[in-house]
């Protein structure tokens, strides 16, 4: 949080909605998710959000802030989830069906996880202090998979996991998922 926030949370010390921050970056999610980064507005974010337009001044220094703080707040989601399936896994093979169901959920189109997943990326290809939010996410991934896989494997792993979720999540046919399977077992030698 910026220097500028009192403890209250509003630069002005107001007593506030403690949620609302998090509110805030909820809805400029919902709103890239709709509309894209470059569709993304205070505006549109402040009435996806129920407040008023002046209150996102409160919580974020402009569009930059309130655009890192909603994605690294998403990647940080996007993270625990996978941490908490690679820990449930009790062996490499367990931990690779958990690799497989990942893919698979990621690149089902359901919910808004691969537009953002997206759009955070061509971001991060143009601003490099998005590209933190990325590096940070990759990081995680590959510290999670080293749990049960050598570093060289879990980033192969990391890099399999992204290429197949937009390889299956934008292919015009459907495809069987054994060749997510097969891949797995290639890089594990399983």
């Amino acid at each position: 949080m910026s220097a500028q926030h009192s403890s209250t949370g509003s630069r002005l010390g107001r007593r506030n909605d403690p949620e609302r921050r998090e509110k805030i970056m909820d809805a400029c999610l919902e709103v890239i998710a709709h509309s894209g980064v470059t569709g993304t507005s205070h505006r549109k974010v402040a009435a996806q959000a129920g407040v008023p337009l002046g209150a996102m001044t409160y919580y974020f220094d402009g569009m930059h802030d309130l655009l890192h703080s909603a994605f690294s707040r998403f990647a940080t989601s996007i993270s625990n989830g996978f941490e908490r399936q690679m820990a449930e896994a009790a062996d490499r093979e367990s931990a690779c069906q958990a690799v497989f169901e990942r893919i698979l959920q990621a690149s089902s189109g359901q919910g808004d996880e691969l537009i953002l997943s997206h759009e955070l990326y061509t971001l991060a290809t143009r601003d490099a202090s998005f590209r933190s939010i990325t590096t940070w996410w990759m990081g995680r991934g590959q510290l999670a998979l080293g749990a049960h896989f050598d570093p060289q494997t879990a980033r192969l792993l990391d890099a399999m996991i992204e290429g197949l979720t937009i390889h299956r999540a934008l292919d015009s046919e459907a495809r069987d998922p054994e060749e997510v399977r097969s891949a797995i077992a290639r890089i594990t030698n399983l």
